[in-house]
């Protein structure tokens, strides 16, 4: 699975089943400038994961040190990450993102490699009245990121919901599980779901169900695995025991 430039992606899956922390991890490791646009999850939530990410620390004790004002420790890793930049409008509007990226590139010369859009619905494209009306605003919205990829060569990774049978996120989501059934425009669309064996171990499931450019299975059946450390909030492969 490619993140290619210019192109757009989308993460669907149900709440709380990780797309954020599969964003971000993938924001944090991948050695590319990005914008991160976190409209889900707020400035005190994202630097938390992304300091016990960075440090391979543990998210509680990261947690206790920014309540009590000991964070001095952790800044001069963050700094390092010059290259990710953050967003926390809870509900942007096109104008808003439009002038964060042109202000990513008065800073630094260029455009970010990887934005991303966390997530899609809390853009503000214009109220809907209806259901008719909320799958056509998200098809414009689509088409709209599709075209901020074309246009800033940027890799646009936008995330979204699934629909209300899928939404406990325990088995596979295929591509007609994806809220809105927008899967025309995205490049490639990855589904994800998880496994808990009730002894403090999650597998978080990727499923490429859209692929133009590859493999897809739209029936969601086959995956990729990543544990989930909930401590410090990384996604590494799962590898089999022999």
């Amino acid at each position: 699975m490619e993140f290619r430039r210019g192109e757009f992606s989308l993460v669907a899956a149900g709440p709380g089943t990780g797309k954020s922390i599969f964003a971000l991890n993938l924001a944090l490791f991948g050695n590319v400038p990005v914008m991160y646009f976190s409209a889900d999850s707020n400035a005190a939530t994202q630097l938390t994961r992304s300091t016990a990410i960075i440090m391979d620390d543990n998210i509680r004790d990261v947690k206790r040190k920014l309540l009590q004002d000991q964070f001095d420790e952790y800044m001069g890793h963050l700094n390092k990450r010059w290259w990710i930049r953050f967003d926390y409008n809870a509900r942007p509007k096109p104008e808003d993102i439009e002038l964060n990226l042109l202000a990513y590139f008065e800073t630094f010369g260029m455009f970010p490699h990887l934005i991303v859009v966390d997530n899609i619905t809390n853009v503000d494209g214009g109220a809907s009245a209806d259901a008719e009306g909320f799958t056509f605003g998200l098809e414009a919205m689509c088409e709209y990121i599709s075209d901020m990829a074309r246009q800033t060569g940027a890799h646009v990774l936008a995330l979204h919901h699934v629909t209300g049978e899928h939404s406990d996120g325990l088995s596979p989501i295929p591509l007609s599980g994806v809220k809105g059934k927008i899967g025309r425009v995205p490049n490639v669309i990855l589904t994800l779901h998880k496994e808990v064996d009730g002894m403090d171990c999650t597998i978080i499931n990727v499923s490429d169900v859209k692929n133009r450019e590859g493999f897809a299975d739209p029936s969601g059946q086959t995956f990729s695995s990543y544990e989930f450390n909930s401590k410090n909030m990384r996604l590494t492969d799962v590898v089999d025991a022999l």
